[in-house]
């Protein structure tokens, strides 16, 4: 498999499962990766909290009320307590009238397990705060001992994306927020932008209904492409599941598209799963 960092250039377009295709099967469970991995995605995006016991567990909320049949903190819930949680109890395709996934055993993985169980995969794996220095230093160490060079690294958070950064130097990271809108000012002056390095290796954008991100920033624009394409490094946008936007966006020259529905992004692309 090709290393994630070889990838990480303009032009290389990046098919990314959001929570493992959320539109699709529950949201960061193992089912909802295996399902996205067949769709024949080129990322996996998943999101990392620490347990009360250390271990780093897969859930995007702080709390279990909305994914799970549980309650409260996760932080407060030990790997053992989420691992027995049905992840699956609140899914449904249609509106509620059924919850396809409810009872079948899936619960609140590691990011352990994830790794192991799909060893051909990459990832992007969010950082959520808030995150102490022992989580960080235990995300570190299983992303250099189970998946070295299929990891990307995000965090909008900017020190917790330096402390990181500190951290696993070796692993390829987006931006923070701060470092987004820099290069947007960079991009305004390009005598002083074309001589300043980014630490990250890409652009993550996320795109709002209006087509900005949440600073009021329009950044999905030809011009701010052309100078980040210039600097070395591909945008990727987030969270798309509309066809229209989805076929618009490729077609403006985004490097990468992260969608709830990947097999969405697969039909615009004109791509099948065996293609992949």
């Amino acid at each position: 498999m090709v290393d994630v960092a070889e990838r990480l250039r303009p032009g290389v377009f990046w098919r990314t499962a959001h929570r493992g295709g959320a539109g699709l099967a529950p949201e960061n469970t193992l089912v909802a990766f295996e399902r996205a991995a067949a769709c024949g995605v080129d990322a996996l995006e998943l999101d990392v909290r620490p347990t009360r016991d250390g271990e780093v567990a897969v859930i995007h909320d702080a709390t279990l009320d909305r994914t799970t049949d549980g309650r409260g903190l996760v932080s407060d819930r030990t790997a053992a307590e989420l691992a027995r949680l049905d992840a699956g109890a609140r899914f449904t395709l249609d509106g509620g009238v059924s919850f396809p996934f409810r009872g079948r055993g899936h619960g609140v993985p590691l990011l352990r397990e994830v790794l192991e169980a799909l060893p051909a995969a990459r990832f992007v794996v969010e950082l959520k705060p808030p995150a102490d220095e022992a989580h960080l230093d235990r995300v570190a160490r299983l992303l250099r001992e189970l998946a070295p060079g299929r990891v990307v690294v995000g965090c909008f958070a900017h020190g917790l994306l330096s402390a990181f950064r500190a951290r696993a130097p070796e692993v390829p990271t987006g931006c923070s927020v701060r470092e987004i809108r820099g290069l947007f000012l960079l991009g305004r002056v390009p005598l002083i932008g074309r001589r300043v390095a980014p630490p990250a290796r890409v652009v993550q954008i996320p795109r709002t209904s209006n087509h900005e991100t949440g600073g009021g920033l329009r950044l999905t624009t030809p011009s701010f492409l052309r100078f980040v394409h210039g600097r070395g490094l591909p945008v990727q946008v987030w969270t798309i599941n509309d066809p229209a936007v989805m076929r618009e966006l490729i077609d403006l020259g985004v490097d990468g598209i992260t969608t709830d529905r990947p097999d969405l992004l697969n039909a615009a692309l004109g791509r099948a799963p065996a293609e992949a």
